[in-house]
């Protein structure tokens, strides 16, 4: 809180009476509005910046001479299981690369341990340098089509609501429920009408996007096309540009971004892991694509931070400029976004300032309830008269499947893998402990010619999802990850060959983001061992299990067809 006594500081300080708390010294500001580059001073009392184009005197002085100063970037939608690792070491991880802000729904821990999850999330909120907002999770479980370990209705919400680290409603992904006026959905976003609402509309155009917007819905990171976009943009909707692990749409999207648009554009990685994090960066990443791709310098720094900020709601950042928050990243170059220092509310991030954060205690550890399995869990019939058998397809860095078909041989254990077309099994089981369900089918696009990979990421009840060219590979995976309370397992020749322990909720490790990363590097060698053809097969595993992204996704229920919004039959 700034009081009479602070905030009388701020204005002496800002006109240069007083000494400031921090001084960036001749230092090159980019103005986000204008694209202006100005050689000054940058002056910050507590955690706002008071003073710049002018000479300032601080306790602290940094030397900026070369280096360029840009507003702090906000990720506006990510999940942070995704990073696999806690808040406060996603923390450590990511603000050095000049985030400052993320507003993150806890939806996958949510989908695990319910308001536990997000009270989780709250705690480590409250202690992280940066600043993460949250989103209430809008749709626990995402479809009633997949087993989740919890379900939260509009009265399991409202108890956080007016948490000061509340944003609003993530992410509706139940745009059918949305369209439908399903009455629980409805509940939910009456309660938010008067807060944002985050979007979640792959593919929704025309008259039902218009009514999937009459809700009140402002935002949506699913656009995958430059068309989508467009007509999104026109409607009023905000487009989150999103680069992630998997979903990978800044390319296609890049173009939308322009002079007329970037008020309205932001950006996000929805979900990224900490390799992936280590060896290109994080939005920086996406800030030098999108400059080194001829989107206008100045308009792709407002998107990544003012933008963002506006289109939150978060009225006191996003500019460097007196009177606004004091979360500054600081460049050696603005076309290359490297960043070499980091201000998070008027400190100088160090490891010492993460060295004294407190730290929160884990939750769900106890949360795999699946029981082991045996290799004739994988066993799957035809159907009487069935020629062909419907496959999911996957395609490198889409989250989006494809429907394919196959004739597939029929063995003494049911239908076979067919390596030469690259069609192998897929399973989820259920890992909740509340029915011991396991859907099987095919899959095509890995590429596998042998062994198995597993995961108890699988977006977004976070069952067990597996995929093999063996039966018994399978369930060396899955019950190498059951023994671990979850993570990512590879099997080949009966063996575990790589794993990473997720204890907390099977989504997140206990470890350093850098024991994470060199874990990973290892388990994408054992996975490129088996000859798969995918850069990032973890998460693409984690994703075939996701019914509310098209076209056809697997869960412990059976498989399903998300166009038709029903079981394949």
């Amino acid at each position: 809180m700034t009081d009479a006594t602070l905030l009388t500081r701020m204005i002496m300080a800002g006109q240069g009476k007083e000494q400031a708390d921090l001084v960036i010294r001749d230092i090159g500001l980019l103005d986000v509005i204008t694209g202006a580059v100005t050689l000054t001073d940058i002056a910050v009392v507590a955690d706002r910046i008071v003073g710049t184009h002018g000479s300032y005197d601080g306790k602290v002085v940094i030397d900026g001479k070369g280096r360029f100063a840009v507003p702090g970037f906000i990720d506006t939608h990510l999940h942070i299981e995704s990073s696999l690792v806690t808040p406060l070491e996603f923390d450590r991880c990511v603000l050095p690369h000049g985030v400052t802000t993320v507003l993150c729904d806890p939806h996958e821990i949510a989908n695990v341990l319910g308001a536990e999850g997000i009270r989780y999330f709250l705690d480590s909120a409250e202690r992280t340098i940066m600043d993460v907002r949250v989103n209430l999770s809008s749709c626990v479980p995402a479809t009633p089509f997949e087993t989740a370990g919890a379900q939260l209705e509009i009265g399991d919400l409202l108890p956080f609501r007016d948490h000061p680290k509340v944003v609003g409603l993530a992410e509706m992904m139940n745009f059918p429920g949305v369209l439908n006026a399903d009455p629980g959905i409805l509940a939910k976003l009456v309660a938010f009408q008067d807060g944002h609402i985050d979007g979640h509309a792959p593919l929704l155009l025309g008259q039902a996007l218009n009514g999937y917007l009459a809700a009140g819905i402002r935002t949506d990171h699913e656009a995958t096309s430059a068309a989508e976009a467009r007509e999104k943009l026109a409607k009023g909707m905000a487009i989150l540009i999103r680069e992630g692990s998997v979903s990978k749409d800044l390319e296609a999207l890049a173009e939308i971004l322009d002079d007329n648009t970037s008020s309205f554009v932001a950006l996000c990685t929805d979900d990224r892991n900490p390799l992936d994090i280590a060896e290109e960066g994080h939005l920086d990443s996406s800030i030098r694509r999108l400059i080194a791709m001829g989107r206008p310098l100045h308009h792709v720094y407002r998107a990544a931070s003012h933008s963002a900020a506006r289109i939150f709601g978060l009225r006191d950042r996003g500019l460097v400029a007196p009177g606004w928050r004091a979360d500054i990243a600081i460049l050696d170059s603005l076309e290359g976004c490297r960043v070499s220092d980091v201000i998070s509310a008027g400190r100088l991030v160090t490891p010492e300032l993460f060295a004294a954060r407190t730290p929160v205690a884990p939750v769900g550890l106890s949360s795999m309830k699946a029981q082991p399995v045996t290799p004739e869990a994988f066993v799957t019939e035809p159907k009487p008269g069935q020629n062909s058998v419907p496959v999911i397809g996957v395609r490198p860095g889409l989250i989006l499947t494809f429907r394919e078909e196959a004739t597939l041989a029929v063995g003494e254990t049911g239908l076979q893998p067919d390596l030469v077309e690259d069609v192998i099994k897929v399973a989820v089981i259920e890992r909740h402990g509340k029915n011991g369900n396991i859907g099987r089918s095919f899959v095509k696009g890995f590429g596998l010619k042998r062994g198995a990979i597993a995961s108890s990421v699988g977006h977004d009840s976070h069952n067990i999802t597996v995929v093999g060219a063996s039966d018994e590979d399978m369930a060396a995976a899955v019950n190498r990850l059951i023994a671990l309370g979850g993570g990512f397992t590879v099997a080949d020749g009966g063996k575990v060959t790589a794993e990473l322990a997720l204890p907390l909720a099977g989504l997140m490790s206990l470890k350093s983001f850098e024991e994470v990363a060199h874990d990973l590097h290892h388990l994408r060698d054992a996975a490129r061992a088996l000859d798969c053809v995918l850069p990032e097969p973890f998460l693409q595993v984690a994703f075939l299990a996701l019914p509310v992204i098209p076209h056809l996704k697997m869960t412990d229920r059976g498989l399903f067809d998300v166009d038709k919004f029903d079981f394949v039959t």
